[in-house]
């Protein structure tokens, strides 16, 4: 496996439509960067969340969550309670090429007020909007700001192609188009 550099995560973007809407540079000034880094890139979070309704809740269960566990809130930021997460979207749609299997890690601005970020691996061959948690271990509220950059992919190529793609497998969570709550 080698990490693959900004002049492939370019050509990617223009030739196969790998991350829509592309953004090419990272400097903004008075927001949070986005767009292509040295080797990775940079999403943007979308105006879409997702906030669980504790008080309704005895339990968090993977195996039984229900939309009306969270209530939807679209805005251009959001405050995540103290000691709690929320669910957000890429504002970036994603394809996946087969050879190719992305991590994701959180952005130090964001980290150093106690956000961290959880996105699973994007497989070879999955598609769609990530699903994101935004997890406050702070004890005050964070705000998170939508069409701004939330975390960096890290794209890593295999020397050989899988045998068994995310696409291959009918992936639950492929070519989603909105925040997905667990399924089993």
């Amino acid at each position: 496996m080698g990490v693959l550099p900004d002049s492939w995560i370019r050509r990617m973007a223009r030739e196969y439509r790998m991350i829509v809407p592309f953004a090419d540079n990272r400097a903004r000034k008075g927001k949070i960067s986005f767009g292509v880094t040295s080797y990775g890139y940079d999403f943007r979070l979308a105006r879409e969340f997702k906030i669980p309704e504790f008080s309704e809740l005895k339990s968090l269960d993977p195996k039984r969550m229900k939309a009306t566990d969270f209530r939807d809130r679209s805005a251009g930021y959001c405050l995540i309670p103290p000691n709690s997460f929320i669910l957000g979207r890429s504002l970036e749609y994603f394809r996946i090429p087969r050879g190719v299997l992305v991590v994701c890690q959180g952005k130090s601005t964001y980290a150093r007020c106690g956000l961290i970020v959880n996105v699973t691996p994007f497989e070879p061959e999955w598609e769609g909007f990530a699903t994101v948690a935004l997890v406050n271990s702070a004890p005050a509220p964070v705000k998170v700001y939508a069409g701004e950059g939330i975390a960096q992919l890290v794209f890593l190529q295999s020397t050989e192609e899988c045998a068994v793609s995310y696409a291959d497998r009918k992936g639950k969570y492929q070519a989603q188009k909105d925040i997905r709550l667990p399924r089993v």
